[in-house]
């Protein structure tokens, strides 16, 4: 697919560029998945949402067909295929795939999560101190925080969903989202963190309920177990989005 027709790049303005590729892996999963589960509930990224196709549905398709679409552009390998799967409004299963380096991510409540079909899991560190992150170094700086963060090593991925899966596969310890991040993004690395040993939550500690009319999320914190406690009482000193007016 990628081979098949130079890369053609659009903007969307705030949310950024769209290229023929997010489209092109839109139409197929929508062809797909639909097909093989038409009583499931549908939010895309690139497809409008319709709430009545979603909302009181027994389970939801949540997908993001090209997560990290700047990283695909500027030709940097850390673009994936995000496809999460939510009951009621929990997430279920979720599946992350990096074509640029082959490795696909699965997971689903009450099995074992895999990384190229060998088992994975979060890791247990228990200290802050030295933790590897991934997520943008400058936002730790901020003189916002009442306690100054530890040294911690900063890794920067550009699709959220590989952030997510990279946790999972215990490439690092812990990643923390920022703001409000759309359900499409984060439902299938948050099943595949659960389905790894691990823990996630909002910067509160909180969990995630997904399938709202408006659906979003006011910011994320993902780790294993023993760390998840120790960044919710640092990331409890963000600000939280709701409370804006």
């Amino acid at each position: 697919m990628l081979n098949a027709k130079p890369l053609e790049v659009q903007s969307k303005g705030a949310l950024g560029p769209v290229t023929n590729i997010d489209l092109a892996v839109d139409a197929l999963l929508t062809e797909r998945l639909l097909g093989a589960r038409p009583d499931y509930g549908w939010l895309s990224e690139e497809a409008p949402d319709d709430t009545t196709r979603r909302i009181g549905k027994p389970r939801t398709f949540m997908l993001d067909p090209i997560d990290g679409t700047q990283a695909l552009v500027n030709g940097i390998p850390q673009w994936t295929i995000s496809i999460g799967i939510v009951e009621g409004e929990r997430v279920f299963a979720g599946v992350i795939y990096n074509p640029m380096t082959d490795e696909l991510f699965l997971g689903a409540v009450g099995e074992s999560a895999t990384l190229n079909s060998k088992p994975m899991r979060t890791t247990e560190r228990a200290a802050l101190e030295g933790a590897r992150m991934f997520a943008p170094g400058g936002r730790f700086k901020e003189k916002r925080w009442p306690t100054p963060w530890p040294h911690l090593e900063i890794v920067q991925r550009h699709s959220i969903a590989y952030r997510m899966a990279s946790v999972a596969a215990g490439y690092g310890d812990a990643t923390l989202l920022f703001g409000y991040k759309n359900e499409w993004d984060i439902a299938a690395g948050a099943a595949i963190i659960a389905s790894a040993g691990g823990i996630v939550s909002d910067l509160w500690g909180e969990p995630l309920t997904f399938n709202q009319p408006i659906p979003r999320a006011p910011g994320v914190a993902a780790s294993g177990a023993a760390l998840h406690p120790l960044l919710i009482e640092r990331s409890k000193a963000y600000p939280d989005p709701r409370t804006k007016t």
